[in-house]
């Protein structure tokens, strides 16, 4: 596989690591799901996948993967998933799942919190983590005058990831080598997808914030109730206008967090309408 691909300089920002590895190896296998970009730096316009896509498929290099090996669910659970995700539909859950995939709806941020801390016991099935969307304030490196950057919901609140303090200096030793979720402190921890992409559960605890509603019918994505600038600040474009990415990326952000848990997938929702919607579809 050997290409020159990008054409301009907006170009390179996106293309620039794929053409280096290009013209420095001989065998370059990439995987790439445009679902899990998160950052509008990260976006591809449409015309540079499409470009980059044709000669791959025409050197016979392009491979497609339609299957989620991650979540140990039966076709009709993913398919409920994936139809929240990709069409903003909620759809009657299966009522069970062929291979004993669980979920759940919460009316409490608390009784989310018990419920993923009661799994969390376990841990010869795996971990499991309460995660968020980005909608809450949190800066990481700045002190929010002297407290953590929680994720606040009424009279419920938990620190955002990475502010529970380790005092055990041999478990802080060790920390530095776990991943997020690894680490024993981080069950009193929210984890966003800046800490959790890429990484698997046993079950998780998912809380979607005000971000996702749920109006006409539909899940719909509302930039203003985010706190991830990354996000919802415009992308320049490779002709030099400015457009809005946030809902592809906030439903990148929700696409993430829905597809943590291998066994099960817990959640709350801070929208009424659309608790009331999950509540009547599961």
């Amino acid at each position: 596989m050997q290409s020159t691909i990008y054409t301009s300089d907006k170009q390179k920002t996106v293309l620039k690591p794929i053409d280096d590895l290009l013209k420095r190896a001989r065998v370059v296998v990439a995987v790439f799901d445009k679902k899990q970009i998160l950052s509008r730096e990260q976006y591809w316009e449409p015309i540079q996948l499409d470009n980059l896509l044709d000669e791959v498929e025409q050197q016979g290099n392009l491979v497609t993967l339609n299957k989620q090996l991650r979540i140990n669910a039966g076709a009709a659970t993913i398919g409920w998933i994936r139809g929240l995700i990709d069409r903003g539909m909620v759809k009657p859950l299966p009522k069970h799942d062929e291979k004993g995939y669980e979920i759940k709806l919460f009316d409490t941020p608390q009784a989310l919190q018990n419920a993923i801390e009661t799994k969390a016991k376990n841990e010869d099935s795996g971990i499991s983590r309460i995660l968020a969307t980005f909608d809450w304030k949190y800066v990481n490196g700045k002190d929010n005058n002297g407290h953590p950057w929680y994720v606040k919901i009424d009279d419920w609140q938990m620190p955002w990831n990475l502010q529970v303090p380790v005092d055990d200096k041999d478990q802080k030793r060790r920390n530095k080598k776990l991943a997020w979720a690894e680490q024993p402190q981080t069950i009193d921890e929210v984890g966003s997808t800046f800490t959790i992409q890429g990484f698997d559960l046993n079950y998780a605890g998912v809380i979607i914030g005000p971000s996702v509603k749920y109006r006409n019918g539909r899940i719909i994505f509302d930039k203003t109730a985010s706190e991830n600038s990354k996000a919802t600040q415009r992308r320049t474009l490779e002709d030099g206008t400015k457009e809005d990415v946030s809902e592809d990326m906030l439903r990148n952000e929700l696409n993430v967090l829905l597809s943590r848990g291998v066994n099960g997938l817990y959640i709350y929702a801070v929208d009424d309408e659309l608790r009331a919607a999950l509540k009547k579809g599961i």
